[in-house]
């Protein structure tokens, strides 16, 4: 801005006191006082509404940027969920050819029967086995009789 010491306002101030006389001198002083604060009022607006401008798109390219992060990171979500469904759709072929390899090296899976389970109801754990020992009479308890 321009500067103005206080010599030049002293200057100034008898320069305009003698052209204009001690009547007219205070109504002027007014009139320039609110024509500088007008002035001053204006170039402050402006200013403000400069920076508000600069906010405004510094905003907007901080969003840009955020955008293209977030469209970045829902590619990248993207490519991975059709990894997982890639992955999820081969899995069951993979799972049948392990269970045919399994059956493969341990053979057929063979069911049990009836009498190769243990009989809980009485507690024997040799019912439906073959041979003697299934064949040989229960003793009772010793002590009982």
């Amino acid at each position: 801005m321009i500067e103005i010491s206080f010599g030049k306002l002293v200057l100034l101030a008898l320069i305009a006191l003698i052209v204009l006389g001690p009547e007219k001198l205070p109504g002027v002083a007014r009139t320039a006082g609110a024509l500088l604060r007008r002035m001053r009022s204006g170039w402050d607006d402006v200013r403000a509404e400069v920076e508000r401008e600069l906010q405004i798109e510094e905003i907007k390219r901080n969003a840009r940027e955020v955008a293209a992060r977030a469209e970045a990171a829902q590619t990248e979500l993207d490519a991975t969920l059709q990894q997982v469904r890639d992955l999820q759709n081969a899995a069951p072929a993979r799972d049948e050819t392990v269970a045919d390899e399994v059956a493969a090296v341990t053979g057929p899976a063979t069911e049990a029967t009836a009498a190769d389970e243990p009989d809980n109801a009485t507690g024997d754990l040799f019912a439906g086995m073959s041979g003697p020992a299934s064949t040989a009479p229960k003793e009772p308890p010793h002590g009982h009789a």
